[in-house]
């Protein structure tokens, strides 16, 4: 199976050229967030807590897979000891998160590429944030459901000798902590990013290069915080993508991003129980969200401003152009139309 890894999707933009202490300290860091605060690999009673050996084991396998090796660092051990006289082989097998730590934590040496040396380890932080995002986001899906057999069961006679309280409390109580905690993981890690130099930035489950401080603080950072939940799934998907193709100069970002923009205008008019399914066009939704009878979502000349781009930009773009030249936008005219639908996706769910 294949996995979406940073360093291939970044292998033609050059980002390292040296390995400094900045970047090793970075790696130990990334390691004791994911090891000491997302799983921790041993239980209370101080074995090997399973679940999180097999999410261990899942992240390196994928890894490895992608950079074409059996194994990042050396699973077996084995060495001779002495004792009494004589000669013992001791052998046995690595603890998986002590695997990826080894490879993780390797010196560099000028027979390496630092390029490829930096973004490998990095695309381990990314899989295992990626991987945790999935479990929250799994665990907030499975959330009604559960919340509400816990309701059902604190409306039934208490047992004696019960603890006190509310099973529902108890349960709101653990996802909020939850999703706080991961939140805080991912802070932690895009401030340790700043402190490292790395134009970098993690966000709904991939690491992508920011350019600007301040665009990444009030646009980029609200815009991926509104995305995360399931129901944005896709313009979450398809804003990465652009994002990714502008920063390895690939073909149409600006597509992508109006793609992005288009499905939260039908996802807000799916959730306003607007949409009649006779629509033909991103313009037909965008006459509900404007309707005076819907309330009027949007003010006449804020339609007039996204009906503009999807005729002059997002049109050109989704169309073959035959036998006229193809359209090519300037990296500045990229950015904007990047930005431009980013602004208006955070600016429409902030409506709801």
């Amino acid at each position: 199976m294949l996995t979406d890894v940073f360093f291939r999707r970044y292998a033609d933009r050059p980002l390292f050229t040296t390995v400094s202490q900045r970047e090793s300290a970075l790696f130990v860091q990334a390691y004791r967030i994911v090891n000491e605060q997302i799983w921790t690999y041993y239980g209370y009673d101080k074995k090997v807590d399973e679940n999180v050996k097999a999410v261990w084991t899942s992240i390196h396998d994928r890894l490895s897979m992608e950079i074409g090796v059996k194994e990042l660092s050396p699973k077996y051990y084995s060495y001779q000891t002495e004792w009494m006289g004589k000669s013992y082989t001791n052998s046995g097998w690595n603890d998986m998160n002590f695997v990826v730590e080894q490879w993780l934590n390797a010196n560099f040496t000028d027979s390496m590429d630092p390029d490829m040396f930096v973004k490998r380890r990095l695309s381990f932080v990314e899989l295992a944030f990626r991987t945790r995002e999935r479990q929250v986001a799994q665990a907030n899906q499975e959330f009604p459901r559960l919340m509400a057999q816990a309701e059902m069961q604190d409306m039934m006679p208490r047992k004696p000798m019960t603890l006190p309280g509310k099973r529902s409390d108890g349960m709101r109580a653990i996802n909020e902590g939850m999703n706080r905690t991961f939140e805080a993981n991912v802070h932690e890690l895009n401030e340790r990013l700043k402190q490292a130099g790395m134009p970098l930035h993690y966000h709904s489950g991939f690491i992508q290069i920011t350019q600007d401080e301040q665009l990444q603080q009030q646009v980029e950072q609200p815009f991926w915080l509104l995305v995360r939940d399931a129901q944005w799934k896709n313009v979450s998907i398809d804003m990465a993508e652009a994002i990714d193709r502008r920063d390895t100069a690939g073909r149409d970002p600006s597509f992508y991003a109006a793609k992005a923009l288009e499905s939260t205008i039908k996802i807000i008019c799916d959730i306003k129980k607007w949409t009649t399914g006779n629509e033909k066009g991103v313009s037909d939704f965008l006459n509900h969200l404007e309707s005076k009878g819907n309330g009027a979502f949007i003010e006449g000349w804020e339609r007039q401003s996204m009906q503009r781009f999807y005729s002059d930009v997002r049109n050109d773009l989704g169309h073959g152009p035959g036998s006229k030249d193809m359209p090519d936008f300037t990296p500045q005219q990229i950015d904007q139309t990047i930005e431009f639908c980013m602004s208006w996706v955070k600016s429409l769910i902030k409506r709801l």
